[in-house]
């Protein structure tokens, strides 16, 4: 009985121990944090080259977009804060000027680099409900 007890037992811990193994090998990859410029912008070192979804503000007037291309450099800010940005893709059509967005990519000493398809823009206030409206009487 002693002898079988002993087998299980190992037999668990050495599920155990895989199973534990994989989850953290996968974990560990597909990790992405979701910050807010300033709280990134504080200590950017703590954040260089891992994969962040940033939120913040489009600074005006701060997009630049090379000439026959898809490359975009831009500024990117939350409460005083500031981080540079590059992109090369196709832009939502609300990215903008003092629009709220969210980029997916990494940080480096050089800025923000936004991965393909990382670029999301808020639709504007215009698609919000009007007060007084039907979203707001709670009525359908």
């Amino acid at each position: 009985m002693k002898h079988k007890a002993i087998k299980v037992g190992f037999t668990s811990l050495v599920l155990a121990t895989a199973f534990g193994g994989l989850l953290y090998s996968t974990m560990g990859e597909a990790t992405e944090y979701y910050k807010h410029v300033d709280e990134v912008m504080t200590q950017p070192g703590e954040w260089y080259g891992k994969k962040l979804q940033l939120h913040g503000y489009v600074v005006p007037d701060s997009i630049m977009k090379r000439r026959n291309s898809l490359e975009y450099r831009f500024q990117v800010q939350s409460n005083g804060h500031v981080v540079n940005a590059s992109y090369t893709g196709v832009v939502p059509d609300t990215f903008k000027s003092d629009a709220e967005v969210v980029l997916k990519g990494t940080l480096s000493s050089d800025g923000f680099s936004v991965s393909p398809n990382g670029v999301m823009a808020k639709c504007p206030s215009k698609y919000e409900a009007k007060p007084g409206g039907p979203a707001s009487s709670g009525t359908y």
